[in-house]
């Protein structure tokens, strides 16, 4: 629809300024006219009333036509009952509401109940008479509470009387019968049983096939607080209701909705518009107590504050019968309370002209107000009907929003102004007890806590060894150092994170190798005192226990510990609702091992000038450096998901996630040997800082780079992130995840021992300090990480137009800024294009220099040097296909293209 369009609301009630006020929300409505409206839809923004008489279809289908109104929208029964969108239908007016005949599940309880027994809709036994005699002999020997009586016409949802006694109910059908106290309406009543249990509104929009369910609603016809006084047509509501589970709510709409609406169908009379099911939750499910076939007022007012889509598409998809197609969306985790606002004396007799003050400073409170009964007089609002107005306020729950309109109500005054205060109030009730308050609706979930450790469980029992059994579930996890072999022990602790890998894994997904990490960086640090682990234990913290993926992470720990040869004697999950967002988790680690008095590491007095630096092989980035990595992931041209390696069969992710080497087991008989006088663990402070710490003050460190294989991921960051050598050796590995310090005459024995289970090589050696000088010097890095670069990863994926790409060529005809966006989004491993050419119709201009700088192909057509457009088109086309573009793309390009070339090029 290309036009903003002028819509009639039918109304003067709360429900029809809200119909307005959420239709001028819609940038296809121009202007809501209400006919006739009260003081609130009076000259409002969009909306206005018109005085076009609404029981004179006639005068409305004209008044549509003088004013261009292309839709109608019918907000209360009575209009609907008489036909009205039969007949503007007929004049060919598109309006919004069933047919007279599909009204009748409004406008004839007897038809209702009828039906309802037709299609077996669960309803309260029932019988209808137009003999009051027949009718007070059946209530009198009915076999079960035959109390409600109901006028079976309309009645402004007044017309039902719940009798407390056979006697009232009686009195109630001869009132109705013969003192026609609802005039016609009470021709035919309508006797049925009265029913227990809660009572809910659940509304839906259909299409006469398809519906879609509103928030349930739960209006407060009782007079007076605690539901105390004469009923009314409704003191307030609020949505959604509580008190129906999701369960129970697809329950209502199976059997009760979408069940009317195709009994409605299969009996010929398509049910187009709003229904509306008046249900009684009972012991045995919800029973329907009535319909109507409109929104309800005041439940209107809560319901459509809570929709997220545009009323006017939801309106014309109904209309078009196309709902399926665009099913309106409505806010979760959001709750309205509407309270109505309604004159002293009402439901009986009322004053009316009584100004209304305070309405800004409600609005200035963030709420809306909904006129009623209200009307202009010499610019002030007043009274002129028994609801006045409603007030209505949306917050994150319920007992929010009826704090905020009752403060909205309170701002608001006019003389003996009579509402409710406890709007809701079963519904609160009702969520304090239920929740009752558990530790379980705080967002802690014990059960899902239990499920997780009976499933880890025997991921732990599989690490148990000599010293313990690592059985879970107690206070605390037991050592025996002497079943564990130890004479003279030293405890060796260490305590490490993973630092924001953790952001990586969580990012992939990717949750099974992250274990491994933790323990590593716990048990690789003890080593330096030359200590065994012997057991550890872990913390895992989250907002939200998802227990597959802590499981996940758990089973890679015990893993870890197994692979490590110490026990996971226990550990600590910790579910805290507010402290991590949605899918995010931390982990910290615990080791503890221990060490025979008389072979600590380092040997610090033994180390000496000339001793040899032997360096085990990293397997990359270990779980260090992570903050620097993510930067400079997210400034290059990859992403996680970006496809790297010779294969391309790894994802730059998984290549970062690798886990870090765990050295305990292959280096421990080493070190034991007697023959290493220090070990480092190379971790945050890369080769610089932590070498140094297991080396006397006096002595420092050369290595030479090219002695080792540096793994193409540091090359690659070093290039991408354009780091310094000092940077890059104070930040990461390089390749090199532990050193150890040896005598030059053993270097080589201990170098082949290591060999056997581990890559390693001779790569520096120990030198005297120099006053002033660096501890560590690393030589040749710039080198090494240059003579690598044709194992960078960048290698495997520039250079060559990738399979699977559409060819694209840009025509530009300038500075190509254009251009240079989709030269950097194109760069991005997940773009499906490939930019194989790029055309100027102008020499010499800046986009071309762009596209010569990223290596893409340039060609100048100039239109200057051409009789015609169809001639220079020709020369471009010519062009495009000798590159085999597959795709145009214009990008500031100021020339219109003929006739021919686009008919040539269509869709592409």
């Amino acid at each position: 629809r290309a036009m903003a369009e002028r819509v009639l609301v039918i109304g003067s009630g709360g429900r029809e300024h809200a119909l307005a006020w959420k239709l001028a929300q819609s940038p296809h409505v121009k202007h809501v006219f209400v006919a006739p409206g009260n003081a609130g839809t009076a000259d409002n923004g969009k909306i206005s009333n018109s005085a076009v008489p609404v029981s004179d279809h006639a005068a409305v289908a004209q008044f549509c036509r003088d004013q261009d109104v292309r839709l109608v929208v019918v907000g209360p029964e009575v209009p609907l009952a008489a036909g009205i969108v039969d007949d503007l239908t007929a004049a060919g007016i598109k309006c919004f509401g069933p047919t007279a005949k599909a009204a009748q599940l409004e406008s004839s309880k007897s038809f209702t109940k009828a039906f309802l027994d037709r299609h077996e809709i669960p309803t309260a036994r029932w019988k209808s008479f137009t003999d009051p005699k027949a009718a007070c002999a059946f209530i009198n020997s009915a076999t079960f509470p035959a109390l409600v009586v109901k006028a079976s016409g309309l009645a402004a949802g007044k017309g039902v009387i719940v009798a407390s006694s056979k006697e009232e109910a009686c009195r109630a059908v001869t009132e109705i019968m013969q003192d026609k106290s609802f005039g016609t309406a009470g021709e035919t009543v309508v006797v049925e049983e009265l029913l227990e249990g809660e009572e809910i509104s659940c509304l839906c929009f259909s299409d006469g096939v398809t519906i879609a369910p509103m928030p349930p609603a739960q209006d407060h016809k009782r007079l007076l607080d605690g539901d105390e006084g004469p009923n009314t047509g409704g003191m307030g509501a609020y949505s959604p209701a509580p008190q129906i589970s999701k369960d129970l709510l697809q329950k209502i709409r199976e059997t009760v909705l979408q069940k009317t609406v195709d009994g409605m169908r299969k009996e010929g009379v398509p049910y187009v518009g709003v229904l509306y099911a008046g249900l009684m939750l009972t012991k045995d499910g919800p029973k329907v107590l009535e319909f109507n076939c409109r929104f309800g007022d005041p439940e209107c007012q809560v319901i459509l504050p809570l929709l997220r889509s545009d009323l006017y598409e939801v309106m014309q998809a109904v209309i078009n019968r196309r709902l399926a197609s665009s099913m309106p969306a409505w806010r979760e985790d959001s709750a309205a309370v509407t309270v109505v606002m309604a004159s002293q004396g009402y439901p009986g007799t009322y004053p009316k002209g009584l100004e209304i003050t305070g309405l800004a400073k409600a609005r200035q409170l963030g709420l809306e107000v909904f006129h009623a009964g209200t009307a202009l007089k010499d610019g002030r609002v007043l009274t002129s009907g028994g609801r006045v107005l409603t007030v209505t306020a949306i917050k994150e729950d319920l007992p929010a929003a009826l704090q905020a309109a009752n403060l909205g109500v309170a701002a608001i005054r006019f003389q003996g102004a009579i509402f409710r205060r406890d709007i809701g109030h079963r519904a609160i009730a009702f969520l304090r007890q239920s929740r009752g308050l558990t530790y379980k609706n705080s967002g802690v979930d014990i059960e899902a806590g239990n499920t997780l450790v009976q499933k880890i469980k025997p991921f732990a029992a599989a690490t148990s060894r000599s010293g313990c059994n690592a059985e879970l579930g107690g206070f605390a996890g037991l050592f025996d150092l002497k079943a564990a072999g130890y004479r003279d022990p030293i405890l060796v602790s260490g305590t490490d994170g993973v630092g924001t890998k953790l952001k990586i894994a969580q990012e992939c997904q990717k949750h099974d190798t992250i274990g491994q990490d933790l323990v590593a960086m716990c048990v690789n640090d003890i080593l330096a005192q030359g200590a065994e682990p012997l057991f550890f234990l872990d913390y895992f913290a989250c907002g939200k226990l998802d227990v597959d993926v802590a499981q996940g992470v758990i089973a890679g720990i015990a893993d870890a510990c197994r692979k490590a040869g110490c026990a996971l004697l226990g550990g600590e999950t910790a579910e805290m609702p507010g402290m991590y967002p949605p899918g995010e988790y931390d982990l910290a680690g615990f080791a503890v091992g221990a060490v025979e008095r008389g072979q600590m590491l380092p040997q610090l007095d033994r180390i000496t000038e000339g001793d040899v630096v032997i360096g085990v092989a990293s397997s990359g980035v270990h779980s260090n450096g992570f903050s620097l990595v993510r930067k400079i992931v997210e400034k290059s041209s990859l992403d996680f998901s970006s496809r790297v390696g010779v294969s391309g069969d790894q994802t730059l992710g998984e290549l970062l996630l690798t886990p870090t080497k765990l050295y305990s087991k292959t280096l421990l008989p080493v070190l034991r040997s007697g023959h290493v006088k220090a070990y480092a663990h190379i971790t945050g402070g890369g080769l610089l800082e932590n070498i140094p710490r297991v080396l006397p003050k006096s002595l420092g460190v050369v290595l030479d780079a090219l002695t080792w294989k540096i793994p193409e991921i540091f090359c690659w960051l070093h290039k991408e992130g354009n780091l310094s050598e000092e940077e890059m050796a104070r930040t990461f590995n390089c390749g090199v995840g532990a050193v150890l310090v040896v005598q030059r005459e053993m270097a080589q024995q201990v170098l082949r021992d290591i060999q056997g289970h581990e890559t390693a090589w001779l790569i520096g050696k120990v030198v005297p300090l120099q006053k002033g000088s660096d501890n560590v010097k690393v030589l040749n890095l710039h080198r090494a990480l240059q003579a690598n670069r044709s194992l960078c990863v960048q290698s495997h994926i520039q250079g060559k137009i990738q399979t699977g790409k559409v060819k694209v060529a840009v025509l530009i005809s300038g500075t190509g800024t254009n251009l240079e966006a989709l030269i950097n989004s194109t760069k991005k491993d997940t773009s499906y294009a490939q930019i194989v050419l790029v055309i100027s119709n102008k020499p010499g201009v800046e986009g071309l220099r762009k596209a010569e700088r990223a290596g893409i192909p340039t060609r100048v057509v100039e239109h200057t040097r051409y009789q015609s457009r169809t001639e220079f088109d020709s020369a471009v086309d010519q062009v495009l296909q000798e590159f085999s573009v597959e795709l145009i793309c214009l990008a500031g390009f100021m020339r219109i293209l003929s006739g021919p070339f686009v008919k040539k090029w269509e869709g592409e």
